[in-house]
């Protein structure tokens, strides 16, 4: 990538999951379309290697969107970075049909992307953490001319110059207020690791707080692999919501549904939320719930039961005393606790969308926000800022506000990226359009 005194790039992405992933594939095609163009790009990412939740890549697990939703169809059909283009690769793809399924597990998903990731590597530094993104000072009387990253990695610190930043930092694990993760109390998103590093024999009873997808995928991992094990589903609600995968409410992930919440008004947004939470957000699909169901029919049938449901039950406090887990539960019929004593606790309770604050720390006070206090977006994802900011930074993620349900999700990716690569290469000296 250059000497350090040579370090300045177009782009600069921060994080180097799917979305960025799939801007660098943007990118990637730019140049491929149009040789002659010079428009450089540089991705850091903090994990070691190219992972996406990795930790609950379970067994049979299948993805929630349809395969054509990946890193490259819906900006470009034709592009070679596609799923299709993956399976034809793989020499699966005529058995991929025959499946007449929309939805690949979300081992194969991974794999894919790792295939991509493998095809454009050469722009990526791993075990590199950003830790700010900054206006320099001019020189002189005259404005900075391009923004400063400062990245942390194997060879220590250094500086990088670019003219854009792409953030994408993911979303952030949330674990209740109070509660410290351990050996044996787990988040969801350090699943697998934590569960490959107990010995089978220490399982004995483990609990899942939670009621989405994960909640329900841990549940019936542990159902299925501690057969010796009491498997005990702590759910908020009176069971398991089913997420709602019709086709008129799956428009809420179209492109144009984009459009439809930027533009819309405060009342047009609120009825996006209120009406189509329930196709994302704390469901689980409508396959899974009848599978859990069944298992806890047979198992009355058997009179051997080991898979609890409490339902209507919160967790008010976690406790470690030795090798035990101490739950603290709540009724919410009678409010009445009671305790729960437990080898393993599975915390299944979501993520917090990205929160770039903190990396643009350097940056907020020419930052815009709203009424609200939140940063303010550009169609384009592109941050609102005083023109005192030389170049673009955009966001792929933390944009639920202005731009809707899928700003996070894959459902858009590749669009929003194309939108984004489109956006920057028109500010550059070279304006031609992606895809």
């Amino acid at each position: 990538m250059g000497t350090p005194e040579a370090e300045v790039y177009d782009v600069v992405g921060v994080g180097f999951g799917p979305s960025n992933l799939s801007l660098a594939i943007a990118l990637e095609e730019h140049r491929e379309n149009v040789p002659e163009s010079a428009v450089t790009s540089a991705f850091f990412e903090r994990q070691p290697s190219f992972g996406w939740h990795c930790n609950m890549l379970l067994p049979s697990a299948t993805m929630q969107v349809c395969f054509l939703k990946d890193l490259a169809t819906f900006r470009n059909p034709t592009s070679r970075f596609t799923f299709v283009s993956y399976l034809h690769e793989s020499g699966r793809l005529s058995r991929f049909v025959n499946y007449l399924d929309f939805f690949p597990t979300r081992q194969e998903f991974h794999q894919y992307l790792e295939w991509a990731e493998a095809k454009v590597r050469g722009q990526v530094s791993y075990s590199s953490r950003v830790t700010a993104v900054r206006v320099p000072d001019g020189a002189g009387s005259r404005p900075a001319e391009h923004l400063e990253v400062e990245v942390t990695g194997p060879g220590g610190s250094r500086t990088v110059r670019a003219r854009n930043v792409a953030i994408s930092t993911g979303l952030v694990p949330r674990v209740p207020a109070g509660i410290e993760l351990d050996e044996r109390i787990w988040h969801s998103s350090e699943f697998l690791a934590r569960y490959h590093a107990m010995a089978p024999d220490d399982l004995k009873s483990v609990a899942v707080i939670g009621a989405g997808q994960s909640a329900a995928e841990v549940t019936r991992f542990l159902h299925d692999n501690v057969p010796h094990a009491q498997v005990h589903a702590v759910v908020p609600s009176y069971g398991y919501s089913v997420a709602d995968a019709t086709p008129f409410a799956n428009q809420v992930f179209d492109p144009a549904a984009v459009d439809d919440y930027y533009l819309g008004s405060d009342e047009t947004r609120e009825t996006f939320w209120r009406y189509h939470r329930n196709t994302n957000y704390s469901v689980v699909d409508a396959d899974l719930i009848r599978d859990l169901y069944r298992r806890v029919y047979d198992e009355d049938l058997s009179r051997n039961r080991r898979l609890h449901f409490l339902n209507l039950t919160r967790m008010s406090r976690v406790e470690r005393t030795g090798s035990v887990v101490r739950l603290t539960l709540q009724s919410l019929l009678d409010g009445a606790p009671h305790e729960l004593g437990v080898d393993v606790v599975v915390l299944a309770t979501g993520y917090d969308a990205m929160t770039p604050e903190a990396l643009l720390a350097d940056v907020d006070r020419f930052c815009l926000r709203d009424g609200e206090g939140r940063l303010r977006v550009e169609r384009d994802y592109r941050l609102v800022t005083t023109p005192d900011v030389p170049g673009g930074i955009y966001l792929q993620g933390g944009t639920e506000h202005t731009h809707g349900v899928s700003s996070s999700l894959l459902s858009n990716i590749a669009v929003r990226s194309g939108e984004i690569a489109e956006s920057i290469l028109a500010g550059s000296r070279v304006a031609s359009p992606v895809g």
